[in-house]
């Protein structure tokens, strides 16, 4: 095989060699550094940041991997690795809130509650630990893990401490009671309103993205995967508010 003096397209590297053809008749190239291939002229066969966009708010809106290949012909893995690179540019869940003052902190009320999901098989059960902030509507901190209250400290830990100073309203299960200071947790009842939007908010996110519907073939096949694609709705969904509103509402 003879050596070519172009670069690979993963790593730079100029220890390239010709590797056949793809079945649609572009050359193939092997890189002998990374180990990957590539199409010639890669760059003329992918996808636009518009396109790219597109796609994944189309996996936003309960679009499984294998409903955009059928759609816009992307193959899974190519919106997996989409997906994986978006996560890692965006920041924490925090940079996507807005701030009270702190006259306004005392009077903030928190809505805090569970979500039962699984990955792979309903045995690995997974609990989305959610905290919305009432006035907003925004979602201040999450935690994927078991019911425990160590799950439960995870997601207090990770709301904003302004946040904090709050009122929080949740379910009776026990671990609220255990993590959120006396004075400041109200155990209620659904029948009294108190955690409405946050319950309205889970059905939200059971609407929007198909591997949280009840039944369905789109789970999440890993930890990394599941927790991904949340973090991105999260991150999309509190940012919707944000460009619209300026604290308070």
């Amino acid at each position: 095989m003879v050596s070519l003096r172009v670069k690979c397209y993963h790593c730079g590297s100029d220890n390239v060699i010709r590797s056949g053809f793809t079945r649609n008749g572009k050359r193939r190239y092997l890189c002998k550094t990374c180990g990957k291939t590539s199409r010639e002229n890669p760059e003329l066969n992918g996808y636009s940041e518009e396109e790219k966009e597109t796609i994944l708010r189309a996996y936003e809106e309960r679009s499984s991997l294998r409903g955009l290949t059928r759609t816009f012909g992307v193959a899974r893995n190519t919106v997996t690795g989409w997906l994986k690179k978006k996560a890692e540019r965006l920041g924490e869940l925090k940079e996507s809130l807005l701030f009270p003052t702190m006259e306004q902190a005392e009077s903030m009320v928190i809505e805090l509650d569970e979500l039962w999901s699984y990955v792979y098989e309903k045995s690995q059960k997974k609990w989305i630990w959610l905290a919305q902030c009432r006035a907003t509507r925004q979602i201040l901190a999450y935690a994927i893990g078991d019911r425990s209250q160590a799950t439960g400290t995870i997601l207090w830990e990770r709301i904003p401490p302004i946040y904090r100073m709050g009122q929080c309203y949740t379910d009776f299960w026990e671990a609220y009671g255990k993590m959120i200071p006396s004075r400041q947790h109200h155990a209620v009842g659904k029948e009294t309103g108190q955690t409405a939007h946050i319950e309205r908010f889970n059905n939200t996110l059971r609407q929007r993205l198909a591997r949280l519907v009840r039944k369905t073939l789109s789970f999440s096949k890993s930890d990394v995967m599941h927790e991904i694609c949340i973090k991105l709705f999260l991150h999309q969904y509190n940012q919707s508010i944000k460009n619209k509103f300026k604290y308070p509402l």
